[in-house]
């Protein structure tokens, strides 16, 4: 998986699920807590040697065993220990990161802004009334089981086809997802955890990336 992303501070986690913090004034927030404890770079793209610039980062323990021999040498070349997750970040000051070098919680200060990006929940073969918020039909007597029908989608003699990004049925969720400027409650350091203010793509135990935000506050 390859993000854009120009001088941009980025952080490879898992996400933990919710919880609740009171700020200074006595307000109720939701976090979502987010594991960031294992963060390393894998690699470095040079404009010299990959024609670009972006750092790779690895996230996450797995069995040597079970990593391909390719794979294996890429860890070894780094100095690192094979990561189960990998993500590579285009940013313009790769120069300044090494191969083997820890990334920790407190890469985000409390109160930054961060995009996060995940995968969202795969909800299945989902109709149109779920996946698009379709209305139904009436629900009387004689509508003879029509009221959760998408209705009629042909498209008679011109252009005598279904258009291509029409809103049918079909398999809904499991796609990319990002929600930006999202508030950085807290950071701790100790068990590499940072809250995040409101909820983020995905199911609990799902990958996230977190990014400053490219829009800022």
């Amino acid at each position: 998986m390859t993000l854009q992303s120009t001088n941009r501070t980025a952080l490879l986690g898992r996400k933990l699920g919710m919880s609740q913090v009171w700020d200074d004034k006595g307000f109720f927030v939701p976090v979502t807590l987010v594991d960031v404890s294992t963060n390393v770079v894998t690699g470095v793209k040079t404009e010299e040697t990959d024609g670009y610039k972006a750092v790779q980062l690895g996230y996450g323990q797995i069995d040597p065993t079970k990593v391909t021999k390719p794979l294996a040498g890429h860890f070894a070349k780094a100095g690192v220990t094979p990561r189960r997750h990998l993500v590579e970040i285009r940013t313009d000051n790769a120069e300044d990161f090494t191969p083997g070098q820890e990334l920790s919680a407190d890469v985000f200060a409390d109160g930054a802004q961060v995009d996060v990006t995940g995968t969202t929940k795969g909800k299945g073969f989902a109709g149109t009334i779920k996946r698009w918020g379709f209305k139904s039909y009436r629900r009387t007597h004689g509508s003879h089981k029509n009221e959760r029908r998408p209705g009629s989608v042909g498209a008679c003699a011109t252009p005598s086809r279904i258009l291509k990004g029409k809103r049918m049925a079909g398999r809904m969720g499991h796609v990319t997802s990002t929600v930006q400027n999202l508030t950085v409650v807290s950071v701790d350091q100790a068990s590499g955890v940072i809250a995040i203010k409101g909820a983020l793509p995905g199911p609990k135990g799902g990958i996230v990336v977190l990014r400053s935000a490219v829009k800022g506050a």
